[in-house]
């Protein structure tokens, strides 16, 4: 008898998580439909925000500097960053209805690292979006609209749709490396990586952060040394912030002490 309650308890129990996980999926899409609304509705503070870094263009020759090239695109362009920035502006309900439906199974000292890390990352995302807009947004666009490459009797016709999901993805691109160092110190906080291995593979992952800015940044040295220099600086920081606290810690280390 006591076998059948059992497999009862664990039926309902698993019926009760469901339940749960359906109305988590259902808070995640309302939320992402209602941001991707207001954002339709309210487009054009956002479409001016990401279309004043092109106005630092001199030799654009005309006061409107992108156009588009068929009937059809203003709308595709309006409907694909209404869908980011909605995607955008409702992640923070997204990521808090998933946390509340993984927190019951954590421990305490699960949580509160979860919580410190969340805060952390925050941070870093507005570090990285304030870094990405205000500071290599113009050195990129300068960069590529310069007179060395492009001669005075040449003009300058951007397309919109393409140039302004550009600069959409560039800061997203952006703010998602400086979330690196996050990723860094959750593997150690777990012993998945070992503080001794991320300081050997160091030199290798200093050509790698440098590959990654040469990628996202226009081929000029500062540039990219703007983007590479932070991540390397934030890279030995996680580490250090890892032994200050004891993070990833050899496990012979572990078992030693």
């Amino acid at each position: 008898m006591s076998e059948v309650m059992t497999d009862q308890e664990t039926t309902m129990a698993f019926r009760a998580h469901l339940k749960a996980l359906k109305r988590t999926l259902i808070v995640c899409l309302i939320s992402f439909i209602c941001a991707s609304v207001i954002c339709f509705l309210f487009f054009d503070p956002i479409v001016e925000f990401l279309y004043a870094p092109f106005l630092s263009i001199e030799n654009a020759g005309t006061e409107d500097t992108l156009f588009i090239n068929n009937i059809f695109e203003g709308f595709l362009a309006k409907l694909k960053i209404s869908l980011l920035s909605g995607l955008t502006l409702s992640f923070p309900i997204i990521l808090f209805s998933v946390l509340r439906f993984v927190f019951p199974a954590l421990s305490k000292k699960e949580r509160r690292v979860i919580l410190y890390t969340l805060i952390i990352s925050a941070v870093l995302v507005l570090v990285g979006f304030y870094y990405s807009y205000y500071l290599i947004l113009p050195i990129t666009i300068d960069f590529f609209t310069s007179v060395g490459f492009l001669p005075d009797n040449v003009g300058i016709l951007l397309n919109y749709q393409n140039n302004i999901i550009y600069i959409f993805k560039f800061i997203f691109m952006i703010m998602i490396t400086f979330q690196f160092p996050v990723l860094m110190e959750m593997l150690m906080i777990t012993n998945i990586v070992e503080r001794k291995t991320l300081l050997g593979f160091s030199r290798y992952i200093i050509v790698g952060v440098f590959l990654l800015a040469a990628i996202i940044t226009p081929p000029d040295f500062v540039s990219q040394c703007m983007i590479a220099f932070p991540m390397i600086f934030l890279y030995f920081l996680a580490i250090l912030i890892a032994k200050i606290f004891g993070f990833g810690k050899s496990i012979e280390g572990k078992n030693g002490k």
